[in-house]
Parts: structure tokens; sequence; C-alpha cells
């Protein structure tokens, strides 16, 4: 029996450097096509990735939700859909752990957790460490879910993701599919993943000003869809 169709989408925002690795470090044999969306470069990522083999598409609207609904909307009928960093800190050969419960039918959603996989002491800013453990405990708190991480790094089945209805164009897209998914009714699994010092200089976590941008918009994410319900 074939196995599900599956596109990977990787936002990438100025990532020349790293997006060569990323996209050579997947596991080819898994997926039908890679996406890497172009989120206003200004320098080679676009040139880099179509030399490595993905299929690039341009989003002028900055923001990491904005990218991600691009990469939704060029997908071809994909069962699967993975998200990816283009910074290389996540693993990109572990795909397998994401993808795997999900073949099997045991979990709609799979989350990739780095507070359960193997660190590379420094790769995980403390901005980011304690900000993790602050929205997992509200999101706790408010829909009943014990997460342990919000990474980037996960994989859902196209008509889960269908279900929850995804909008938020920015720092809030990762926490609006963890506070819909309980609510739209998905099986939803973390599996550990293993997370390096990221290439170049986080868009986010690197500085402060992005922090506490990131940190508002995570927590007010949170808050906004404590009551949200899917469509019937």
């Amino acid at each position: 029996m074939s196995l599900p169709r599956v596109s990977v989408i990787i936002p990438a925002l100025n990532e020349e450097d790293s997006i060569g690795l990323v996209l050579d470090d997947i596991p080819k044999h898994l997926v039908n096509e890679v996406i890497v969306v172009d989120n206003g470069s200004g320098d080679n990522t676009a040139d880099v990735a179509i030399e490595h083999g993905a299929k690039v598409v341009k989003e002028e609207r900055r923001g990491y939700g904005s990218a991600c609904l691009r990469g939704l909307a060029e997908m071809d009928a994909p069962d699967v859909v993975v998200f990816l960093d283009a910074d290389y800190s996540d693993h990109p050969d572990e795909m397998n752990r994401l993808l795997e419960p999900i073949f099997k039918d045991e979990a709609d959603l799979v989350l990739g957790s780095r507070m359960l996989g193997e660190r590379e002491p420094g790769a995980l800013l403390p901005q980011a460490f304690f900000g993790n453990k602050l929205a997992t405990f509200l999101m706790r708190i408010v829909v009943g879910e014990k997460y342990t991480d919000l990474g980037p790094f996960r994989a859902i089945r196209m008509d889960a993701l269908e279900k929850v209805e995804m909008c938020d164009t920015n720092f809030g897209w990762t926490a609006e599919l963890q506070m819909k998914a309980p609510r739209a009714g998905l099986r939803t699994l973390e599996v550990p993943v293993s997370y390096r010092k990221r290439t170049g200089v986080s868009k986010i976590t690197g500085t402060i000003s992005g922090t506490i941008r990131a940190g508002y918009k995570i927590i007010y994410t949170i808050f906004r869809y404590a009551f949200w319900r899917p469509k019937e």
C-alpha cells in the first residue's frame, strides 16, 4: 500500500546559509514535495532553495503565519503537511518520528518537542525556554492539553488542518494550532526531536524587541482562542 502524500512547507527569510542544509537532510523517500516560502528575503535564499530541489514561492507580506498560509495555498493535494524551519536548528532527518504516528493512524497532529528531545547546549535561548514554559502552562489551564513545547517542527493530516481554520499571520501561528486542536477533536501527540544552535541570528528570540513582540502575541493568541469552536 502506498504511503500518504506528504508536502513540506518551509517559511524562510534570509536563510541562504542554512536552507540548503535543511533541504539536503529531508528524507526524500517520505516526501512528495517541498515548498520554500520566501518571505521577502534580501539574500540568495530563493536561488539556493531552487538549486537544492525545492519549489519556491514568494510571500511579500511579512510574518511566519503569512508564509505558512501561502505555502498551504501552493500545495499539490497532500494527505499530510509538515512544517519545518529554515534555520537548520531542527533535524529534518528525524521527520519520520512525526510522520509514523500519522501513517499508522495513531494521531492527527504530531508536534516535535524540543523539551522531550536532545538539545545542543545553548540551542534554546533562555527567553525561548521560559517563554515555552509559560505558554504551555497557560494552555494547560485554558484547554487542558499537556503540551511541553511550541516547537515549529510539526506534522498534521490535511483534513485535520482544514478543521482548525488557521488564520494567524505572524508569531501566533504555532499557538493558534495548539489551542484549536483540542477544540476540534484532533488526536495530538508529542514526540521528542533533537535541536541544535541555529545558523545565523534568530529574527524573534535573537533580539529584545522580537522576544517581547512574540511573547505578547503568543499570550494574546492563547486567550483569543480560549473559547474557539470549529464550524459545524
